[in-house]
């Protein structure tokens, strides 16, 4: 036995030796020591194992069978005891190696002066986690109740798989691993206990905690709290992805009512004093028209126009065209201005009324200067979208006669003329195209899809009745017949002359003096059609001139509003003359 209870084999000090680490740091291994207990060395029959060098973290220098002093849970009783046992050890310790001296005296005396009071266990270090079991020896004897010597059949307890490290020098000992736990601080230190997700399982980890004690728990602590931290953010996050979204939901489940079940949004009286015009398009509808008067801001919904135009008698006869609207009316106002004629602000073309007129009346609603819609007409006529067979004699007074669709159109201050042309233009291309102008033109025996709309203008002015429309066609075309004996190809219409002068007169003059007005629109001296068309025929003068009558009528003349007379030779025609002249007399 040494002077601290151990023999010099090699031995290692178990961990709960009380003086466990304290020899040998030199990094060499210690000399036997002689025996304390009669001066003579002891001798053992285990040889000596040498387990390396210190400076490489390993322990050297002990036998494997050494005391387990751990097992016997033996406290020292009281310090003076002790020290006396250590001073005698010390004293007979001087006959070892000097160096072993150096490494055995001054740290074990060390440690008896420091550590008498402390308990020892489980390696010698107090965790906090068991209590100590004092020594039940003799006070004067520490040694004294040791069950076994060396070479004894004790456990290795540096062998197994749970196996205590091996001690460290002095020098290069680290402070223990602090134990990360998942312990969190409650309410009272500054965190609510829902973010903080407390529990159950939160208590005991804190009781464990309280167990262990040391470093490791306040650092285990902090890392517990940030960990908990981010649990309660991870519930905060959740929160608001539910919450949002069920926000939204409730939104969008409340406009979904509101616009299927839900009065429309509306405003209320006869709106604001700002003006505003309206188009409305053909074809258009209820939805359509409240989208547009929506989108110009006098209604506030489509919806509620809908419905007021749904509960006014008259709501379905609004037609298309312009208006002039207030901003911000109730629907209800919409549509019954809508019905008014006040509020139309369209511009009309007739049927069979000529392009000077239309010019006019444009000029008068857009407020501008007089001519200056014909001006455009003149200068701009060929970029308004006329057809290809349009315009083809170059004695064609106005290229757009004709084309100016007989219909109404939405025109209002602020619109250029030339677009209001244009719009007229683009109608009658359509229209012509669906009633198959050009391809009828042939089986009519005419040059061009031009002169069937000539003719068309012809019976538009000619024929006092749309019944006789279709007798007017065929008296056109037969006075165009190559074989015509009754008039020589001739036409002799008075609208012809009219319409060169700029008039509308019945009484145009004699014939003798009518055939002297040198004009190609003068058909009571050129022969066949005019150059082009001498107004703006409408769908049904189109159709009869592409339809005519069977029959071999070349005259006709009105005695009255309702009633025309035809003749197929001259002297029936003079007849029927006298009775329009008898006519004309009992009229006055």
């Amino acid at each position: 036995m040494t002077e601290y209870g151990r023999g010099p084999g090699s031995e290692p000090w178990h961990p709960e030796d009380p003086l466990y680490g304290d020899g040998g740091w030199g990094g060499q291994e210690p000399h036997a020591a002689q025996s304390a207990y009669g001066g003579q060395p002891q001798h053992y029959p285990q040889p000596q194992q040498q387990y390396g060098d210190w400076g490489d973290g390993q322990q050297g220098g002990y036998d494997q069978g050494g005391q387990q002093y751990a097992d016997q849970g033996q406290q020292y009783p009281q310090q003076n005891a002790a020290q006396q046992q250590y001073q005698q050890h010390a004293a007979q310790g001087q006959q070892h190696d000097p160096q072993g001296h150096q490494q055995h005296n001054p740290q074990g005396q060390q440690q008896y002066a420091d550590q008498t009071q402390q308990q020892y266990g489980n390696g010698g270090w107090d965790t906090g986690a068991h209590p100590q079991v004092p020594y039940a020896g003799d006070p004067a004897d520490p040694y004294g109740g040791q069950p076994a010597a060396y070479g004894g059949e004790q456990p290795d307890f540096y062998g197994t798989p749970d196996a205590y490290p091996p001690p460290e020098p002095p020098g290069r000992r680290r402070a223990e691993p602090e134990p990360e736990t998942d312990w969190d601080p409650g309410p009272d230190e500054g965190e609510h206990a829902f973010f903080a997700g407390g529990g159950d399982d939160d208590e005991d980890l804190d009781d464990d905690s309280k167990g262990r004690g040391g470093r490791g728990d306040r650092r285990g602590r902090g890392g517990g709290k940030a960990k908990k931290r981010r649990n309660g953010c991870a519930c905060l996050v959740v929160v608001l992805v539910f919450g949002g979204g069920l926000g939204g939901v409730g939104y969008y489940g409340w406009q979904f009512y509101q616009n299927r079940f839900g009065a429309a949004p509306d405003y209320a009286g006869d709106g604001t004093g700002e003006q505003v015009t309206v188009v409305i398009p053909k074809g258009a509808f209820g939805s359509v028209i409240g989208q547009k008067l929506e989108e110009a801001g006098v209604v506030k919904s489509a919806g509620a126009f809908v419905s007021a135009q749904a509960t006014n008698p008259d709501g379905d006869k609004i037609q298309p065209g312009a208006y002039t609207l207030k901003k911000e009316m109730s629907a209800k106002s919409a549509v019954e201005l809508m019905l008014s004629p006040k509020s139309k602000n369209n511009l009309t073309v007739y049927e069979g009324q000529r392009n000077a007129r239309v010019y006019t009346a444009i000029d008068t609603r857009l407020g501008v200067k007089q001519g200056t819609t014909k001006d455009v007409a003149e200068k701009e006529w060929s970029t308004l979208g006329l057809p290809d067979w349009a315009n083809t004699d170059k004695d064609i007074k106005d290229p757009l006669e004709g084309f100016l669709y007989p219909s109404t159109y939405p025109v209002s201050k602020g619109m250029k003329p030339k677009d209001v042309l244009k719009e007229m233009v683009n109608l009658a291309k359509d229209k012509y195209a669906e009633l198959g102008i050009q391809a009828k033109a042939k089986d009519l025996n005419l040059k061009n899809p031009l002169q069937v709309l000539t003719v068309a203008s012809l019976v538009q002015s000619e024929g006092n009745s749309k019944n006789d429309f279709e007798k007017v066609a065929r008296v056109v075309y037969n006075r165009l017949k190559p074989d015509n004996t009754e008039t020589y190809g001739l036409l002799d219409f008075d609208s012809t002359v009219n319409y060169l002068r700029g008039e509308s007169k019945l009484a145009t003059g004699s014939v003798n003096d009518l055939r002297k007005i040198n004009d190609p629109y003068n058909t009571y001296k050129i022969k066949g059609l005019p150059p082009g068309p001498i107004s703006n025929p409408g769908d049904v003068a189109i159709n009869a001139a592409l339809n005519p009558a069977k029959g071999n009528w070349y005259y006709f003349v009105s005695i009255s509003a309702d009633k025309t007379l035809f003749a197929e030779t001259n002297e029936e025609q003079n007849r029927n003359r006298e009775k329009y002249l008898e006519e004309q007399k009992n009229g006055q």
